[in-house]
C-alpha cells in the first residue's frame, strides 16, 4: 500500500506530475494519495544550465521523468551519455555515484537517480575548479 505525500507550492510555482505540468495560482498544499512521478520546479534544470557532464546527464534523466511519452528516446540518450560521463571521471565518488545512477534508472527510479546526481554536483564543481579529472573526496 502506498503512503500519501504532502507537497507545498508557492503562488506561481510549477510541479511536474506524471508528465503533466501544474502551476499553483496561490500558495497551496496538495496531497498525492498514490504513487506518482513528480519533480518540483526548483529541481528542474533548464537546458542552458546543462553546462557540465553531470548537469547534462541530470537533464536527460529529468526528461525521462518529465516526459514519459518520450522516455524511451531519452533512455537511449542516457545510456550513451552515461557511458561517456563515467569515462570522463576518475574520481571514485563520482564513478560510484554514476554506477548507482545507472542502477536506479534501470530500475525505473529516475527521481532517485536525480537526487544522486544532484549530490555529485559539488564534487564535480571541485574537480572543474581544480582543473583535474579527480578531486579529493569532500570531508564529512
Amino acid at each position: 500500500m502506498s503512503r500519501s505525500m504532502h507537497l507545498s507550492l508557492r503562488a506561481g510555482e510549477r510541479i511536474f506530475i506524471n508528465g503533466a505540468v501544474l502551476r499553483a495560482d496561490r500558495k497551496v498544499t496538495i496531497e498525492l494519495l498514490n504513487d506518482a512521478t513528480f519533480l518540483l520546479e526548483n529541481h528542474v534544470l533548464q537546458v542552458e544550465d546543462a553546462t557540465t557532464p553531470l548537469r547534462q546527464l541530470y537533464f536527460v534523466v529529468q526528461a525521462v521523468l518529465i516526459d514519459p511519452a518520450s522516455a524511451d528516446r531519452a533512455l537511449g540518450v542516457f545510456r550513451d551519455l552515461h557511458a561517456a560521463t563515467v569515462a570522463a571521471f576518475s574520481n571514485e565518488e563520482v564513478v560510484n555515484g554514476l554506477r548507482n545512477v545507472a542502477d536506479l534508472v534501470g530500475a525505473g527510479r529516475p527521481f532517485d537517480a536525480l537526487k544522486v546526481i544532484r549530490s555529485l554536483f559539488p564534487v564535480e564543481a571541485a574537480i572543474i575548479q581544480g582543473g583535474a579529472k579527480t578531486a579529493p573526496t569532500q570531508a564529512a
